[in-house]
Order: C-alpha cells, then structure tokens, then sequence
C-alpha cells in the first residue's frame, strides 16, 4: 500500500511501515504520548513507547490482524504514522471490528491531507479484511481529533466516564 500526497512541494508517501521503520514509529508514538495522553490522562506511562513500542511495533508489522501505516517525507523522516487492529467475531460479537489505534501527525504537517489519507487507507485495509466496523477512541477534551474523526465519518458511540479515588 503506498499513495504520495504532496505538501507545499514536498511529497509525502503514505506506506505500510516496514523493519527499518521501526526507530520512525517509536519517535512518532512518543510525540503522540507527550502531546496528547500525556496532557490529559495521568494513568499513562509517557515512556512506553520508547520502552515497549520497539518490540510492539517489530511484532505487529508480522500481526495480519494489525496495520502500521508511516507516513515520509522527502528526506524519509516519518511525519505521521497509523496503527489498527482487526478483531475477528467472538462469542460476544457478531462481526469483525476494526479499531483505530493510534494515528500522529507532526504538527507541521496538520491540514495536509496525510491524516486523511492515513484513514483512508486505514479503511480501505478494515474493508477487505470483512470488518463491518471501525472505532476511534479520543480523549473528550482533544477537540481537535474529536473533529476531525467526525470529518471522517466517525461518530459518538460509547461514553467512558472515569473519576479519581
């Protein structure tokens, strides 16, 4: 899967991530943890993905039920990455799901059209693979990405509500 968008000139080349990528994805999963779990959700460990996101990334590229999308830009820096995973029926769903996991793109590049094109390609691979479903899960205050998975056809559907003790 590979589609170039081009920004300001430059070409972005939007791909499923690969081995070598691998160093890529961790940066762009740690910026994701510092700007947006990070700032909103004490629970998480911001230091996961430089910790476990090498071995989870390095597993998942060989996973048929996950998709890791990079996005490059000229130089072959990644400037925004994808992950998704696909959950086969069980006996306590009917169908396949697919899920959005986690999708970063570097602010300099916000408004290009590489993260629409990574949901794009996130839901084209779902669709062939029989998913009847996809999910986001966004922080309430992220309004931003709230807005944007609206743009894309995603809508309200479950609530999760926390409180501290």
């Amino acid at each position: 899967m590979r589609v170039v968008t081009t920004y300001q000139a430059h070409p972005i080349v939007v791909r499923t991530a690969i081995e070598k990528d691998i160093p890529n994805l961790v940066e762009c999963a740690a910026a994701l943890f510092a700007e947006d779990a990070g700032s909103r959700d004490s629970a998480i460990n911001t230091n996961w993905p430089r910790e476990y996101g090498p071995d989870r990334f390095a597993t998942g590229l060989h996973d048929p039920d996950r998709l890791i999308l990079t996005a490059d830009s000229q130089n072959g820096s990644a400037v925004a990455y994808l992950t998704g995973t696909l959950a086969q029926p069980s006996p306590m769903t009917t169908f396949p799901i697919a899920t959005l996991t986690a999708m970063w793109v570097s602010p300099d590049h916000r408004g290009s059209g590489v993260g629409a094109q990574l949901v794009e390609q996130f839901l084209t691979w779902a669709k062939e693979r029989g998913a009847e479903r996809a999910e986001v899960t966004a922080y309430v205050a992220n309004e931003g990405a709230r807005r944007f998975y609206a743009r894309h056809g995603f809508t309200d559907h479950a609530t999760t509500a926390a409180r501290p003790l």
